[in-house]
Formats: structure tokens, C-alpha cells, sequence
């Protein structure tokens, strides 16, 4: 007979294991869905500029930054349409709606015709599809990490949860790999049909995640709510209304993301354009950095289950400030040594941390019944930040020689405002599920 765990109240079960399958499921589903974003970001940095803007020059490089930011617009709204079904309908159902959107949009853009070939109707398709991947993503993170946390025991809900997150590093590390053989090939080949073969791989790879997906069933947190008729008729009203504090906190805090993209998209421009590293070497800092997260994210969310989540969101928080100039110095130094060294501190060390905790901070700063749109709503719009952070730094002159200075400035004030915010929140690590966010 399979054993089963007892939720607090109300009778509702779960078959053992399900945290760990809920988590194993978070992990695979991010990975594919950010291994889909984190290509364009890969191609928006190398590709781009190349092939749908009519010359390869700086201005082509803040366009294609720009379409790299496009899909951070469309995730707030993606956020409240995918938010509302996902605290009325479920959040399984809803993590397989956004699967396949992604999927489908990431193929698409496999198939774009160049600036060549359609002119400026070229960018305009690349931006519809990007659209579509923000909607897709707006609920992906959202989802994964209420659902994982619904599922695990009080007292491992950072841990669980940190494996939606460190899914994402998966995506990213898959998504360099990939391109690594495709920036090699001969110019001819790359910018042709070389760079569209890692969009077309993701339908592959889509079609697995969804048949794991598909076979979870939803958390008992929302199921108890459920039966007791404790689901909001319009769950955006009532989290503005009883959580609008939390929500800007959420904002606030979820300004670090952009951290993730200077890292994994801007730092690869500067380091190209400014320390002349070649593509190959940049793309394997941010394979090699994030393996090492795949190790430590998980570590900081057991700290963060013994000492509070507060303490390593704040921690991570400061350490990316710090050590930002030092890895854009460390790729003009010219020691390859150096520059995977510093990466790996960098971010599988500081920012790690941070990214391995908010999905347990954020969540649980509200309740059940308003979860999926709290988190959505909330770091979608901060997301913004991360969306727009390569555009406004390279067009303060941040992917010019002494560009260093101006992401760092960047960098610092966002990771501080994240920091300052964090520390106006809450406590919630010994709080029990059913508990929060009363």
C-alpha cells in the first residue's frame, strides 16, 4: 500500500514522494522552457544583429537587445491572464499551457525569414514570436514553484522549491552547449541555417517535459482549498487587496533577476566587443558557471530552510553587487584561468543564492488562494528590469571600452534596492504551509 504524508487539515493526502517528483518536474519543465529563452538570448547577443537588422554594427546590437527585452513586456500581462486560471483552475494545467506556447513560439522562430529575404517585416515577426515567449514564461516560474512548494514539508519548502530555479540553470547550460558548435561554423553557415537549429531542437525536447508534466497531479494546498470553496472568484482583486504590500516587495526584490542577464547575455557582448574573448570561450564561462549552480543552489536552499530566507536572499543579493566588475575585469585581463574562476564565485557562489531562495521567499508571502498571481504578477514586473538591463547599459555605453564602469553602477543599484527591500519583509521559514500569508 503507498504510503501517504497528511496535510494539516481538512483530510487531504499525498502519496510519498510526490515533493520529490513535484520538484524532479519543476526542474525539467523549467529547464526546457529556459532553455528556449536563453537561446535567443545567446542568439540576440551573436546571431541577430547578423541576420534580421540591416547592418551588423552597435545600433544593431541595442536592437537586438531590444527584442531580447520585448518579452519581459508581454509577462505581466501573461502573469494576470496566466495567474488567474492558474489560482482558479489549477497549476498543473496551466504549466502545460505554457509549455507548449513556449515551444511553439521557439520553433517558429527557427523558421523567420532575414532582413534580406522581408526587410523590416523581419525584426516585426522576431518580436511577435518573443512576445509569445514572455506570455509563456510569465506563468512558467510562477507555476512550478507554487505547485513544488504546495507539495513539500513544512520545513523543506526553500529546498524543494530551489530546484524550479536551478531547472532554469539547466536550460541555460543546454542552451550554451548548443550554441557553441554554431558560432564555430563558417559565417556563411552560422548565419544561415546554422543558428536555426537549436530553435528547432526545443520541439523535441518540449514533447518529453510535457508528458512529465502531465502526469503530476496538484498540490494538496490548492486541492484543500478547492474543496472547502476557499478559490478566489477574481484572484487579482483579492491579491491587491489584501497583499498589495507584498507585491511591490515582490517587485522590489525580483529587480536581482537582471543580474542573470548581465551575466548570461550582456557580459557576452562586452566581453566580444570590449576584452576581444572570443564567443567560444564566453559561452563556456556561462556553461561551466552554471554547473557549479546546479551543485550550490540546492545547498543554499537547505541553508535557507535552518537559518531563514532572508539572511541568503540578502546575502546573494550583496555578493552579486561585488562581484560584478570583478568578473568584467577579469575578461579583460586576458587569464582564462581567472575568468572561469571568477564566474564560478560569481555566480554559482553569490547570485546562486539569491536565485535559489526567492521562490520559497516570494511564495510565501501569500496565501494559497492567491499564490500563482502573487508570484507571477510580482516578479514579472521586476523582471523588467532583467529584460531592459542589456539594452539601457549598452546605450549608456556599457559595451564600449571602460563599459565596465556602467554595468557595474547598474548592477550595484539594483542588487541594493533587492537587498533593501528583502529586508522589509517577513519571516517565514517556520511558518506552516497553511499558514501563510494570513
Amino acid at each position: 500500500m503507498k504510503q501517504t504524508i497528511p496535510l494539516a487539515e481538512g483530510g487531504v493526502v499525498t502519496p510519498a514522494g510526490t515533493p520529490k517528483k513535484a520538484a524532479i518536474a519543476s526542474f525539467l519543465g523549467s529547464a526546457v522552457e529556459y532553455y528556449d529563452f536563453f537561446i535567443f538570448g545567446s542568439a540576440a547577443a551573436l546571431i541577430f544583429p547578423h541576420v534580421f537588422f540591416p547592418t551588423a554594427d552597435a545600433n544593431a546590437a541595442i536592437m537586438s537587445f531590444a527584442t531580447f527585452g520585448f518579452a519581459y513586456v508581454a509577462r505581466p500581462v501573461g502573469a494576470v491572464i496566466l495567474g488567474h486560471f492558474g489560482d482558479r483552475i489549477g497549476r498543473q494545467r496551466v504549466l502545460l499551457v505554457t509549455l507548449v506556447l513556449m515551444g511553439a513560439s521557439t520553433f517558429v522562430i527557427g523558421c523567420l525569414p532575414d532582413f534580406k529575404t522581408v526587410g523590416w517585416w523581419a525584426p516585426i515577426l522576431l518580436v511577435l514570436a518573443r512576445l509569445c515567449q514572455g506570455l509563456s514564461a510569465a506563468g512558467e516560474q510562477a507555476g512550478a514553484s507554487s505547485l513544488t512548494l504546495e507539495h513539500a514539508p513544512d520545513n523543506k519548502r526553500s529546498y524543494f522549491t530551489s530546484w524550479t530555479l536551478t531547472g532554469t540553470q539547466g536550460g541555460q547550460i543546454l542552451a550554451a552547449l548548443i550554441f557553441i558548435p554554431v558560432v564555430a561554423l563558417p559565417d556563411d553557415l552560422k548565419y544561415g541555417i546554422g543558428w536555426r537549429i537549436p530553435f528547432w531542437i526545443s520541439a523535441i525536447v518540449v514533447v518529453v517535459a510535457y508528458f512529465i508534466r502531465r502526469s503530476l497531479t496538484e498540490p494538496p494546498a490548492f486541492a484543500l482549498a478547492k474543496k472547502n470553496d476557499q478559490i478566489a472568484k477574481i484572484p487579482v482583486a483579492d491579491l491587491f487587496r489584501d497583499h498589495w504590500r507584498d507585491v511591490v516587495r515582490v517587485i522590489l526584490c525580483a529587480f536581482i533577476a537582471a543580474i542573470s542577464t548581465v551575466f548570461g547575455t550582456l557580459a557576452i557582448s562586452y566581453a566580444q566587443n570590449v576584452a576581444h574573448v572570443s564567443s567560444t570561450i564566453t559561452l563556456w564561462l556561462v556553461v561551466v558557471a552554471n554547473v557549479f549552480a546546479l551543485g550550490t543552489q540546492p545547498l543554499f536552499g537547505i541553508l535557507a530552510d535552518r537559518i531563514g530566507r532572508k539572511p541568503v536572499f540578502i546575502y546573494g543579493a550583496l555578493a552579486s553587487a561585488v562581484m560584478t566588475p570583478l568578473f568584467l575585469l577579469s575578461l579583460e585581463s586576458g587569464s582564462v584561468p581567472l575568468m572561469f574562476f571568477v564566474s564560478i564565485v560569481f555566480f554559482a557562489c553569490g547570485y546562486g543564492a539569491a536565485n535559489a531562495v526567492w521562490p520559497s521567499f516570494y511564495g510565501e508571502m501569500f496565501s494559497t488562494k492567491v499564490r500563482f498571481s502573487g508570484l507571477a504578477i510580482g516578479t514579472q514586473i521586476g523582471f523588467l528590469m532583467a529584460g531592459f538591463a542589456p539594452t539601457i547599459v549598452a546605450a549608456m555605453g556599457g559595451i564600449r571600452p571602460g563599459g565596465w564602469v556602467q554595468i557595474s553602477i547598474f548592477s550595484g543599484v539594483i542588487c541594493v534596492i533587492a537587498a533593501v527591500s528583502a529586508l522589509t519583509a517577513k519571516e517565514t521559514f517556520k511558518v506552516p504551509t497553511a499558514e501563510l500569508g494570513r
